[in-house]
């Protein structure tokens, strides 16, 4: 074997492995150019953060006292003054964002609190059962057209409960001042006549805090009526409020021109003077409706009422004496009533109740403005059973 085909000896061996590595290294950077350009971006970026931290640490100046460093420590300052700027940016726009989520919870709330208000939750359908119950009918607030108290409402619920054959008996609970003559005729009489309809069905009031006036007015239809020892009864008499307003306009020099095609058309106009005849004529027909009253009043209790002067002269009475004077029955409840004398212990209430568009109007006084021109155009010539 001549000597260029013998192997490399032992010795020469490391020195021609450290020149393959460096030709390696030198075929690794010609393949991945960037890698050092990533490298020197790098290095550069530390030097900047270096930089901050020397000078956010009070030592001023860059770092390593490199070459680059006034460049570097400029780039740092613009840099710097960038990010404030972005960082208050970010900041103004989280904070916008946190009230306007604020801002929608809070209209949804308010929402959600309206809806609550106006809306009857329980429903509008007529509750039910599908065996023996009581049927009861609520009559709250004043007796007037339009209202839940009115007379379209309350015969129609009281006809709903007399012709369901399951009602063991009929309640009606009011809580009601009074209110319109003519409204609470009209319920007394169609009582009347579901009880001629349906003679094996009972009849009974239950009063809670007061059945005064126009409520007594209806409550005298019924079979019995039951009251809680302090709830209010009576006020069987009829009025008709108003003003007069003549001395303050003379005082003010305020003149007052009515004009009328007829003598009495202008009657009890609370801007001109008071005529004795007007005033007699309104007295003797607020005797008439008072007669009527009584004579209701009468009919319905019979020989229940007691021989008091004071009886029909408008005073009202706690419950505990309205049952001495014969205005009431007994003492008791509607749950006393359905379950001690109708036994169907089941309450079944069917009472009308208003729509969502009723409720929002009353909720939020829509009928506020068209009510009050009416009690002020009114006021004064319509009796009231109070």
């Amino acid at each position: 074997m001549t000597e260029q085909q013998n192997p490399p000896n032992e010795p020469g061996q490391p020195q021609d492995r450290a020149g393959e590595d460096s030709k390696l290294e030198t075929a690794k950077h010609a393949e991945f150019p960037l890698e050092r350009e990533l490298q020197a971006g790098d290095d550069a970026a530390k030097r900047e953060a270096d930089e901050r931290r020397a000078r956010l640490a009070g030592k001023g100046g860059p770092v390593g006292g490199s070459s680059g460093g006034g460049s570097g420590s400029s780039g740092g300052w613009e840099r710097d003054v960038l990010e404030k700027v972005l960082m208050a940016s970010l900041r103004e726009q989280r904070s916008a964002r946190r009230w306007k989520i604020f801002f929608r919870f809070l209209t949804l709330a308010i929402v959600a609190l309206i809806l609550y208000a106006v809306i009857d939750f329980k429903g509008d359908v007529l509750s039910s059962t599908s065996g023996r119950h009581t049927a009861m009918v609520t009559l709250d607030g004043e007796i007037a057209a339009g209202t839940t108290a009115s007379a379209d409402s309350i015969n129609a619920a009281l006809q709903a409960a007399f012709e369901d054959t399951s009602a063991a008996g009929v309640i009606l609970k009011i809580n009601s001042p009074g209110g319109s003559p003519v409204q609470a005729g009209i319920i007394n009489d169609e009582i009347h006549r579901l009880r001629k309809l349906y003679p094996d069905k009972p009849f009974y009031v239950v009063v809670e805090e007061i059945c005064a006036s126009g409520g007594y007015y209806v409550a005298a239809a019924a079979d019995k009526i039951y009251v809680d020892k302090a709830s209010i009864v009576g006020s069987i008499g009829v009025l008709m409020d108003g003003f007069g307003f003549t001395g303050l306009m003379d005082k003010v020099g305020v003149q007052r021109r009515l004009y009328t095609s007829g003598a009495n058309k202008g009657m009890l106009d609370p801007f001109s003077p008071e005529v004795p005849r007007q005033k007699g004529y309104a007295e003797s027909m607020l005797k008439e409706i008072h007669q009527q009253f009584i004579d209701v009043v009468k009919e319905g209790r019979g020989d229940r009422l007691k021989n008091d002067p004071e009886l029909f002269s408008g005073l009202f009475w706690s419950g505990e004496r309205a049952v001495e004077l014969g205005l009431a029955d007994g003492l008791g409840s509607a749950d006393y009533v359905a379950r001690d004398l109708f036994k169907a212990e089941d309450i079944v209430d069917y009472t009308v109740k208003e729509n969502i568009a009723e409720r929002m109007a009353k909720r939020f006084g829509a009928a506020a403005g068209s009510a009050a021109m009416k009690l002020m155009m009114m006021s004064a010539t319509v009796p009231s059973v109070r």
